[in-house]
């Protein structure tokens, strides 16, 4: 197609060709600006009609938006149906474990009101049945918001009762060891000579403030106070450890060992031979501790157990650990 173009009756026509390529261009550059000012304008005109609730528009769009939410609120609750299955489960699994707990705790010689002290001194309380979560879910009125709520709080129930299975446990392990402990009782001193600050046995955890197993004996003392050898034996180690800080291991043999953790300065290197009362290391601060102070572990086949049980007759370990007030104290 060609388009002839004169301005005077003496000037030269302009000819002015398109082609269909050229025609289709044409016809695109004009299009893709309306189309944008288009959807500009309408985008403004639903944003302005959903602002100000005109009649027709405000509806369309709040039903648009109704059926968006109505459709996540569906797939969150089938999703929290799956998970709460599965958290119905972790608790059916507790339930056994703490019937487990109860027979192996009698074999054991723990009594019953033994472990419902621990379960008082824990603070350990026991909730209901997933059962009624899962009607929740049913429940229309209840927001996937507080269904997810109702669910997280059934899980940190759950976590909190595992931790505490798995001190009982521990605990009742160490009582299964009491008669072979008796053969393997050697004379023994107190690694730091001092007051004990904290026993064996439950306490509130100086960083989480929850109740949990401490697993030794800690001697508050200032930095740098030797720290001695509670019995002959082999060092097994003396490194760094995240939890315990600069800590050092003797191995006294029949599966005996002891450590002596948060140290400022280890003495000693693994394989040496050590005697009873020989300086081994230093009282510090490292690792997760919360003052100077020594903590002294005992181990039989890796199992913690009482030290007050390995140390002098002389030495008065607490009996409820938390009872005892001292700044020092560490994680274990």
């Amino acid at each position: 197609m060609q388009i002839l173009i004169t301005t005077s009756v003496l000037s030269r026509p302009r000819v002015v060709q398109f082609t269909p390529w050229r025609l289709a261009l044409a016809l695109l550059a004009l299009t893709l600006p309306l189309m944008v000012v288009s959807l500009l304008l309408y985008h403004a005109l639903l944003l302005k009609a959903a602002h100000e609730h005109w009649p027709i528009i405000s509806e369309a769009v709040r039903f648009v938006e109704r059926q968006e939410l109505a459709q996540r609120d569906r797939y969150m609750r089938e999703n929290l149906d799956a998970m709460a299955v599965k958290v119905g489960e972790m608790q059916a699994r507790m339930m056994r474990l703490e019937a487990v707990s109860e027979r192996v705790a009698g074999m054991a010689g723990l009594k019953p009101d033994e472990l419902k002290k621990i379960e008082a001194e824990t603070g350990a309380a026991a909730g209901g049945p997933l059962v009624s979560l899962a009607e929740a879910n049913r429940d229309e009125r209840r927001t996937s918001n507080q269904l997810l709520q109702d669910l997280n709080t059934q899980m940190d129930s759950l976590q909190g009762l595992g931790d505490r299975h798995g001190d009982v446990l521990t605990l009742i392990e160490s009582h299964l060891f009491e008669k072979r402990l008796d053969a393997l009782m050697v004379p023994s001193i107190a690694p730091v000579d001092g007051p004990v600050g904290s026993g064996f046995g439950f306490r509130a955890d100086p960083f989480t403030h929850r109740a949990a197993l401490h697993t030794g004996l800690d001697f508050p003392a200032e930095p740098g106070t030797p720290i001695l050898a509670a019995a002959g034996g082999v060092v097994l180690s003396a490194e760094p450890h995240p939890q315990y800080g600069l800590l050092v291991e003797l191995d006294h043999g029949n599966g005996l060992v002891t450590r002596y953790a948060h140290t400022s300065k280890m003495l000693v290197k693994p394989g040496d031979l050590v005697k009873r009362g020989q300086a081994i290391a230093a009282v510090g601060n490292t690792g997760r501790s919360t003052g100077p102070h020594l903590h002294f572990e005992v181990l039989v086949e890796g199992v913690q157990q009482n030290p007050a049980r390995f140390l002098n007759a002389a030495l008065a370990a607490p009996a409820a650990p938390t009872s005892q007030k001292s700044n020092a104290r560490g994680v274990n």
